[in-house]
């Protein structure tokens, strides 16, 4: 029972870190501080989705699974959840590369208007002081 729990709360984890990849940049708009985090663990996802790794979580997930006497699957997280909701005939890995550009694109557009905002604000002038 535990075991199973784990390997719940291992896909839970999983697709967290998947929409903070996804949506992270957002986050980053509120608080550049957060790019610390989101930078890394979006170069990670473009890696592991463009190279065709699997990810470290799905076979941590997979090997508790089998501990709860549970079935496995073969293939990665994406493989195994996403597809099933957005491509029902299965990922190819075209379309597998083309779903890190995405992600690259769109981290790209939101930090691009993140620096774009940044510069606009450092380059207007400073009011004046106020006058005693």
């Amino acid at each position: 029972m535990i075991a199973g729990l784990a390997a719940d709360a291992v896909l839970v984890l999983h697709g967290l870190f998947i929409l903070f990849v996804l949506l992270g940049g957002l986050w980053v708009r509120r608080r550049p501080r957060a790019a610390w985090l989101h930078l890394p663990a979006a170069a990670w996802a473009v890696w592991v989705t463009s190279t065709g790794w699997i990810c470290p979580l799905t076979p941590l997930e997979n090997a508790l699974r089998h501990q709860a006497g549970q079935v496995g699957y073969s293939g990665g997280f994406i493989d195994h959840y996403v597809t099933a909701l957005i491509y029902p005939e299965g990922l190819t890995r075209p379309v597998q590369v083309a779903l890190g550009g995405v992600v690259v694109l769109l981290n790209l557009a939101v930090y691009g208007s993140l620096l774009a905002s940044r510069r606009r604000r450092t380059r207007s002038p400073a009011p004046p002081p106020a006058s005693r």
